[in-house]
């Protein structure tokens, strides 16, 4: 299934793509947010699917999406996760994952604007592969590890470098700004992608490639992530793992890029959708 939420801002309502229409599915009676989850929703409401989906509403295109789920309790990212990623910032390859948290009130919809912060000069882009978990995980096996991921999402995980890398302290204050985590469109359930592992991922900015690359450069997958992290805490249903971004960040070119005020941000993942955000 493809998860979605639609309708303004504070007021979406769970949708579901069918057939490249937008359902709602309102008389589901349940939003897509911790309780859901952890009760087997996604079974449930397939089942009810089944047999309430020619009669449901459809819901015109256009329509503006939110983020595909209410706001989890955690945002963990990963840091340095793709080898070309590692090069271009001269860092060593990690030989254990690097944590940082993404602010909750960061997330905004797929295709809402980006505002940049009050004195930035440095707001960057970073394509990313995201993890929604299912159920409560903690201290979990690698090889049971993809039995407590509900799917995936696109992930724009922005970052305002002056204040991630100059400002002192840990990679969050650079991170969690607001509108610097779009979400979605969908949240594809990990039935439908047939393999994780090699997924094309991709962003545009003005029409220019910046990034265009695969998982398969990740370092460490998406399985041995959650088993880790699950190490260190616990994972409630709904949380997210965004999973690192491959290179051709703005920081690394020569001279460096950075968003500025006008600017059309576009990027994909192979079968989880597409976002587009303009930046003010």
């Amino acid at each position: 299934m493809k998860l979605l939420r639609f309708g303004e801002p504070g007021k979406e309502k769970p949708g579901v793509l069918l057939n490249d229409e937008i359902v709602d599915v309102s008389a589901f009676g349940e939003d897509y947010g911790e309780h859901f989850f952890e009760t087997n929703g996604l079974h449930r409401l397939s089942l009810w699917l089944n047999e309430k989906a020619s009669t449901l509403p459809r819901i015109s295109a256009g329509t503006r999406l939110g983020v595909p789920f209410q706001r989890p309790s955690k945002i963990i990212c990963i840091g340095l996760n793709y080898t070309q990623h590692a090069f271009e910032t001269k860092m060593p390859l990690p030989t254990e994952p690097i944590l940082f948290f993404k602010s909750t009130t960061a997330l905004t919809g797929p295709n809402d604007g980006l505002t940049i912060p009050r004195k930035s000069v440095k707001t960057d882009w970073e394509v990313e592969l995201a993890v929604v978990i299912g159920k409560k995980a903690s201290y979990v096996e690698e090889k049971d590890a993809l039995d407590y991921v509900a799917g995936f999402c696109l992930h724009n995980d922005y970052s305002e470098r002056e204040f991630q890398l100059e400002r002192n302290g840990q990679w969050a204050k650079g991170k969690g700004c607001d509108t610097f985590a779009p979400m979605g469109p969908y949240l594809v359930t990990k039935d439908e992608i047939a393999d994780f592992n090699n997924l094309h991922m991709w962003l545009k900015v003005n029409g220019v490639m910046m990034q265009d690359n695969n998982t398969e450069d990740m370092i460490f997958e998406v399985p041995h992530l959650v088993s880790y992290l699950s190490q260190f805490m616990t994972l409630l249903p709904g949380d997210v793992i965004s999973t690192g971004t491959p290179h051709g960040v703005g920081m690394s070119m020569k001279p460096p890029i950075y968003l500025k005020t006008g600017d059309v941000v576009e990027l994909g993942i192979e079968n989880l959708g597409e976002q587009r955000q303009v930046v003010k």
